[in-house]
């Protein structure tokens, strides 16, 4: 029985080899610019409502969206399949006050 935390041993006759990819090639990958429906939701809320807003992603399904009034907030959560149509998704909308 092995010790917990002790390395678990290595077959002598078999090459064991790991490929790490260099962090040039991870950031190469990575692309800064935020999706379509993020900018398309700050447009929507600055042009019928002339207000700031933080919107965001949370995982692949829920756009976060923060405004600075409740009032604000409870009137998008009214027009969320509007929000959802300008735009062209079908996530789930998280209307937060901050």
């Amino acid at each position: 029985m092995a010790c917990q935390g002790a390395p678990l041993p290595l077959h002598p006759r078999v090459s064991y080899s790991v490929r790490m990819e260099s962090l040039q090639n991870l950031l190469g990958k990575y692309s800064s610019r935020a999706p379509d429906e993020l900018a398309a939701i700050k447009q929507y809320i600055a042009d019928e409502f002339s207000a700031q807003s933080t919107v965001g992603q949370q995982g692949d399904n829920a756009l976060i969206i923060t405004v600075a009034s409740a009032s604000l907030a409870n009137t998008l959560r009214l027009r969320t399949t509007a929000i959802q149509a300008a735009a062209g998704t079908k996530k789930r909308l998280v209307f937060r006050i901050g």
